[in-house]
């Protein structure tokens, strides 16, 4: 079984009281040790002459594990157990988003100029120009986050309701990290024709379409069909964000091992949107060889059950993964915790690279080949090299809702993760830094700066 770290999507902030006497807190302390809970904060809420109310927060590594830790508390003498709550679930409560005002009505002329009487003037002019809906309007830095619920995150099609949290999280990091208004949008239905009516019925209000955790292939279909038939930016998360910050930290690791993209041969396990967008996107960038492995293993051309866009990255080597990836340069996850062994990646080319992106569980804990790989990246923030979308889509879009782009390109893509990857220095490159923090400030701007160029280039800038 793949133990996993403690860490802080399952904290817990517990409340005890406890006598006011030397040695109680380390009884407490080390209950929490010894269940292999790790200790945050630790804050003295109350003290009296007798007792002591302290207010600690435990980071554990699963549910069933958090409970294991307030069972332990329970346990010691003299120590009463006040409150217990899940700091995640805390923090959803009521929701993360909300809608605010930009304007103060503190008068009657307020409200009439940001209401009716005033408004209909400006709805006058976006009659007689439908453009000026950008000048006037939340369009210009709106963006929709568009789900059906089908394939979210690594719990799969739960629906639209339970995709609703994920949804209010990707609005949060629009605004946090590219200052773009985006509202969650979940819809109740997973056929493609009433997705794609349903998104070009409410395009008016957007400035831009953010799809999100809906299946493959479905979701290509999807793109597809809206990027012909919008005249605003559409971009598949899934897809091209992940592509785009992988390429991004894939060149930095190549530096390292002074290898090219031409002559590297890379392992993709994982055939579903992210598997598919890096294997096309690493293409573009120069990648020769590539073997897209699935469930049931190599992408080969002697496969009876592949549908159009496995086909196209058919090989003629057939085999497991562990066949694929012998010799190969690097290993790309985008799958399932566990899949790889330490034996798979020996057998790998000398200067290996991994990137084990399965989220939360990786496809091999890191730990586990420390010494035999020249560099490892996960999907996780608890170990360094994190891939995270969000290095990608804020800045993707700010850029593009800054020129008014009519689309987002392959072009802008590669551009992007350009800009990501240069945010690394040579002098601060190194096997555990070959991709900028997401708290980076210089990120955003750099990927929107190189979007915005490309557009440009590409004559789809509309201002």
């Amino acid at each position: 079984m793949v133990q996993l770290t403690p860490n802080s999507s399952f904290s817990l902030t517990i409340r005890v009281k406890l006598p006011n006497q030397t040695g109680m807190l380390a009884q407490v302390l080390q209950a929490i040790g010894n269940a292999g809970g790790s200790l945050g904060h630790i804050d003295l809420l109350e003290r009296t002459h007798t007792a002591l109310t302290r207010e600690i927060t435990v980071n554990a590594s699963s549910t069933e594990h958090a409970g294991t830790i307030v069972e332990a508390l329970k346990a010691v003498p003299q120590i009463t157990l006040l409150d217990v709550s899940d700091r995640t679930f805390d923090c959803h409560r009521g929701g993360k988003i909300t809608v605010q005002s930009k304007l103060p009505l503190h008068s009657q002329d307020d409200l009439s100029m940001a209401y009716t009487p005033g408004v209909g003037r400006i709805c006058t002019t976006i009659a007689q120009d439908k453009d000026q809906v950008y000048r006037y309007t939340i369009k210009s830095n709106t963006v929709a986050v568009v789900t059906d619920g089908s394939a979210v995150l690594g719990l799969g099609n739960i629906g639209p309701e339970a995709a609703l949290p994920v949804m209010e999280g990707k609005a949060l990091l629009f605004q946090e990290f590219g200052k773009i208004n985006a509202f969650p949008v979940c819809l109740a239905t997973q056929e493609v024709d009433e997705i794609v009516e349903t998104v070009k019925r409410m395009a008016p209000v957007f400035g831009g379409v953010n799809l999100e955790d809906i299946s493959a292939p479905r979701c290509f279909e999807v793109e597809e069909r809206l990027r012909r038939e919008l005249d605003i930016p559409v971009f598949h998360d899934d897809q091209h964000g992940t592509a785009i910050v992988v390429l991004a930290a894939l060149i930095n690791a190549l530096k390292l091992v002074d290898k090219t993209f031409a002559e590297i041969a890379i392992v993709i396990n994982g055939a579903g949107a992210a598997g598919v967008a890096i294997a096309k996107l690493l293409q573009k960038a120069g990648v020769r060889t590539i073997r897209l492995c699935d469930r049931n293993g190599i992408i080969s051309r002697d496969r009876t059950d592949l549908n159009e866009t496995k086909q196209s990255f058919a090989v003629e080597q057939s085999g497991t993964l562990a066949d694929a990836l012998k010799g190969a340069d690097v290993f790309l996850g985008v799958s399932a915790p566990g899949v790889l062994t330490p034996e798979m990646v020996k057998t790998m080319a000398p200067d290996r690279i991994v990137f084990a992106m399965a989220n939360p569980i990786p496809e091999i804990q890191p730990e586990l080949i420390q010494g035999d790989v020249a560099v490892i990246a996960t999907g996780r923030s608890d170990y360094p090299n994190q891939i995270n979308n969000v290095l990608a889509f804020p800045g993707i879009f700010r850029g593009a809702l800054n020129c008014r782009a009519a689309a987002i390109t392959t072009t802008m893509h590669l551009q992007a993760a350009y800009a990501i990857s240069a945010l690394v220095g040579s002098d601060e490159l190194h096997r555990d830094h070959i991709i900028p923090s997401v708290f980076d400030e210089r990120v955003a701007t750099a990927v929107a700066s190189a979007v915005e160029q490309a557009a440009r280039q590409e004559g789809i800038s509309h201002c």
